[in-house]
């Protein structure tokens, strides 16, 4: 005998009227409220990227997917659009252990290609992309598609302060299971619409939505200090406060560093020259906004 969508409905909810269960529903949807635009509508586009490995210098992207929305000066979205869902075949056979996360098989990327081209048309009129590891993300993006170069980029992993709003993780499937849905994880454009559907519900501890705050983050800028020549003996100490090491070559200095709000940017210079450095020293700093940020230019 078969069920039909309401009876199933009825049987979740009576298991969580128990007490003892918690349904999880299959995402098929959005299921958020659209809300009615006020003031100027834009337009944001949701980036998921399956790869054969972590390396934009040596790895390929497998697989783009690409949900677009419209959301008005509130950060309320109004409207969501037809998601971009492309395979590509990689120069080398895809590893089998990236085949065992993402499901994805050489024999489903055979003659499969993704034209940049048509990636460029889609985020065109984008004013704001979003990853869930926008670190990972753009880096892959910007070398294989240049329209993702001049674009402002957010961050829904590490913008948003899940753990403030009662969140043990900030990663996907723990985010899904605590708003109280499943999909098929790392596929991509299904990892977008499940992104979509946690930034378009309310945030605990907000007045708004998960959109909403992470686009008043996205939005500030930001200072990088680099604290250059530091003692190595106090790297601890360094990485304890939130410093991250840049080991390799390039427009930046090799030096542990940290990005901080513009008006912490002094505390933080005196908080280095007192515990760090003890006696003045002139760090070398930069300011990021949406347009840098994540990507490989800093």
């Amino acid at each position: 005998m078969t069920s039909s969508p309401d009876d199933l409905e009825a049987m979740a909810q009576a298991l969580e009227a128990s007490g003892r269960y918690r349904v999880l529903r299959r995402l098929e949807a959005p299921r958020f409220a659209l809300g009615s635009a006020i003031g100027q509508v834009r337009r944001g586009v949701i980036l998921d990227l399956e790869t054969t490995g972590l390396d934009p210098k040596t790895d390929e992207i497998i697989e783009i997917g690409m949900v677009p929305f419209d959301y008005d000066v509130g950060g309320q979205i109004v409207s969501v659009g037809a998601p971009c869902s492309r395979l590509r075949q990689p120069s080398k056979p895809i590893p089998p252990e990236i085949t065992k996360v993402t499901g994805i098989t050489d024999k489903m990327v055979q003659g499969q290609v993704i034209d940049p081209d048509e990636v460029a048309a889609f985020i065109d009129d984008a004013a704001v992309i979003i990853a869930h590891n926008a670190a990972f993300d753009r880096r892959f993006a910007e070398r294989f598609c240049p329209g993702f170069v001049a674009k402002a980029w957010a961050c829904s992993f590490t913008q948003i302060d899940w753990t403030g709003a009662g969140h043990e993780s900030g990663k996907l499937a723990f985010l899904a299971a605590a708003y109280g849905f499943f999909h098929d994880g790392h596929r991509a454009h299904h990892d977008c619409l499940a992104t979509l559907e946690i930034l378009g519900a309310p945030l605990a501890g907000t007045d708004g939505t998960g959109l909403q705050a992470l686009l008043i983050a996205a939005r500030k800028a930001t200072v990088r200090i680099f604290a250059e020549h530091s003692p190595f003996e106090l790297k601890d100490v360094l990485k304890a406060r939130g410093y991250r090491w840049n080991g390799e070559a390039g427009p930046s200095p090799r030096a542990w560093w940290i990005d901080v709000e513009a008006a912490d940017l002094a505390a933080e210079l005196d908080y280095l020259q007192a515990e760090i450095y003890r006696g003045e020293v002139h760090l070398p700093t930069r300011k990021i906004s949406a347009f840098e940020r994540f990507s490989e230019r800093v």
